[in-house]
């Protein structure tokens, strides 16, 4: 097979959408022609006619993945959109405008959503996937200089993500530090938020994506509380495979994603968010967390993409 993946922003940013084309791409590569097109290549029509590809996956979405969708017109590729955006308007489009030959949820639950909008478009369910060799429990680690017990979150500082919410609740947990890991344009608001509320106890950091198995490895907890419209949350996986519990919010996404490897809690109460944190703290999640992880290997992730493409393009 012969495979593109169209993605504007590849190694620019670290976000799930271009951590997944590079794990998939590495893998499909050991046995098929894959390409990847960036910038402004990422948009361009006339290289994805010249390269005579089996399979078109636009990333980005909107007008790149109409573009690719009316290319068909021209050429006889097959176009497959993944459900990275998540539940709303992008991926809505995504189905029901651009009508991809076939279309991937990541999660139950937005296969199901996904179907009520699917006229001619096949649905298949594969989630995002993890490395279990980069993350793990076993390696080095760097020190973030906050008091013990850290909890982790990290995600990008907008509002959907909701990190205010664990600021709260440690400052009821009233013991522990909090490292927030991310860019974005609420992070002077949280800065303020962080430091008013926890003081010393409270970092705003940013690392390369490399160094982030050796930042969970020195937290004790991970928690994100963002909202329910999460495409997948692929940091949930990260701090699974890495040994560490999940506080998650209480949706079938989360539920679905983190299993046994967390508690689910109403995030919005912060009462019952800093009960959940505090019960988290006490137990070793090292093994539940590990075994829940191995569901998600990014070699059986590629393995399944391999096979929906080789029946699509028969």
């Amino acid at each position: 097979m012969k495979i593109v993946f169209l993605s504007r922003y590849q190694n620019k940013v670290n976000r799930g959408a271009e951590n997944f084309v590079s794990e998939i791409s590495n893998r499909l590569s050991e046995k098929h022609e894959v390409d990847i097109l960036s910038d402004e290549k990422a948009d361009s029509m006339e290289i994805i006619y010249k390269g005579n590809y089996d399979v078109v996956i636009p990333i980005n979405g909107r007008l790149q993945s109409l573009k690719a969708s009316f290319g068909r017109m021209f050429s006889k590729y097959k176009l497959l959109i993944t459900g990275h955006s998540g539940i709303g308007r992008d991926d809505l489009w995504n189905i029901a405008v651009v009508r991809p030959d076939i279309f991937i949820a990541l999660t139950n639950y937005t296969a199901f959503w996904a179907k009520k909008w699917a006229w001619g478009t096949k649905i298949v369910k594969i989630p995002n996937g993890i490395d279990l060799d980069k993350f793990s429990p076993d390696g080095s680690k760097i020190s973030v200089n906050l008091p013990k017990p850290i909890i982790l979150s990290v995600g990008s500082l907008v509002w959907y993500k909701h990190h205010e919410r664990v600021i709260k609740a440690i400052d009821k947990l009233g013991y522990g530090s909090l490292l927030i890991v991310g860019e974005g344009n609420k992070k002077d608001e949280l800065e303020k938020m962080g430091k008013n509320f926890l003081g010393d106890r409270f970092k705003i950091m940013n690392f390369k994506y490399q160094d982030m198995p050796k930042i969970y490895r020195s937290v004790n907890l991970f928690s994100l509380p963002s909202w329910d419209r999460e495409a997948f949350g692929l940091v949930y996986l990260e701090a699974l495979a890495s040994g560490l519990g999940v506080i998650a919010p209480d949706d079938l996404s989360r539920r679905e994603i983190v299993g046994d490897g967390g508690i689910f809690v109403n995030t919005e109460n912060i009462q019952e968010y800093e009960r959940a944190i505090e019960r988290g703290l006490k137990i070793n999640w090292v093994e539940k967390s590990r075994q829940q992880a191995k569901k998600f290997s990014w070699n059986e992730i590629a393995d399944k993409y391999e096979k929906v493409m080789q029946d699509l393009i028969k």
